[in-house]
């Protein structure tokens, strides 16, 4: 699986050309393992910001992403993303499966994202997948990447 990752990036990367967004800022939810909400607001042609909160483990966490989006296959209106930020987060330790004797509640880390988006022609409204791993460099520290998400965001 490790070497499945590289070889599908770079197979997606090959496919896409540069493609302007079409819209500029979009809200939604997100589901997976944390749901919550998420804001996608284009500062360029192809790059975005997104911030995240979610909930997870009786706490809730903070994240925020730079995204560099591009056109995904030839296809209208599907694009694929990648990116990287940072978030804090803030959780019940007692509900976290993966630690032991940890009293402090707050983590900070920084963030990877891999995604593809799909936009409708005839409604205002986009939905991507996307997978988000996690390393916290403060509190609970390490390598979290069981963090994919499906968003549904309506565009304004």
């Amino acid at each position: 699986m490790k070497k499945l990752a590289p070889i599908c990036f770079t197979m997606l990367f090959i496919l896409t050309v540069s493609h302007a967004q079409d819209y500029k800022t979009s809200l939604g939810i997100r589901a997976g393992l944390s749901k919550g909400l998420t804001l996608k607001h284009f500062v360029g042609e192809q790059t975005a910001l997104e911030a995240i909160v979610s909930t997870r483990w009786k706490g809730f966490d903070f994240t925020g992403l730079y995204e560099i989006h591009n056109q995904a296959f030839d296809a209208d209106g599907l694009n694929w993303y990648y990116g990287f930020g940072g978030h804090i987060g803030f959780w019940d330790s007692e509900e976290v499966p993966w630690i032991d004797d940890v009293t402090d509640k707050t983590v900070i880390g920084i963030n990877a994202i891999l995604g593809l988006e799909y936009r409708f022609t005839n409604a205002p409204i986009n939905i991507g997948i996307d997978w988000k791993s996690t390393f916290n460099l403060i509190g609970t520290s390490g390598l979290r990447s069981d963090n994919g998400a499906l968003s549904i965001r309506y565009i304004f």
